[in-house]
């Protein structure tokens, strides 16, 4: 049923939480799951006002190596199971990225961990898991993550 399942992450121990329903997912339907990270420029470069553009670039350049290392990683855990996995990297804002990430790698299902943010907190910050649901045709699995980091 779930041929290719793209899985957003941000590094948190919360977003990973997916993990593990997305494992047993892959491994019942032999799905591929694609392991996303979205490189936000503007909320990369916040607080930077007036920082030279090769300095912002190179903040950029550093993130998207750690993300890169950090999805190889995860990656890596998932193979051991034997799990095709393949790893993304995107640049721009969170949500339309994710969705542009599903239309193009022709995800059956978006498996996402909530923060889990309520009242003031979800109001400043948004919601990804919110976005996701509100502009994306396809399924959406979505846990609320209990864990903090």
């Amino acid at each position: 049923m779930y041929k290719t399942i793209l899985v957003p992450l941000d590094g948190s121990t919360r977003a990973e939480a997916i993990l593990g329903h997305v494992e047993e997912i892959a491994q019942a339907e032999a799905s591929k799951v694609i392991l996303l990270h979205v490189v936000d420029p503007a909320s990369s470069l916040t607080g930077l006002e007036g920082v030279p553009y090769d300095v912002n670039r190179e903040l950029i350049e550093e993130e998207s190596a750690e993300a890169q290392r950090y999805l190889e990683a995860k990656a890596g855990e998932l193979r051991a199971k034997h799990i095709d996995t393949c790893v993304r990297l995107r640049y721009g804002e969170i949500v339309k990225s994710i969705a542009e990430a599903a239309e193009a790698e022709e995800a059956d299902l978006i498996a996402i961990a909530s923060h889990g943010r309520t009242g003031l907190s979800r109001l400043f910050y948004g919601s990804v898991a919110a976005g996701v649901l509100q502009r994306v045709d396809r399924p959406l699995l979505l846990i609320r993550a209990q864990h903090d980091n």
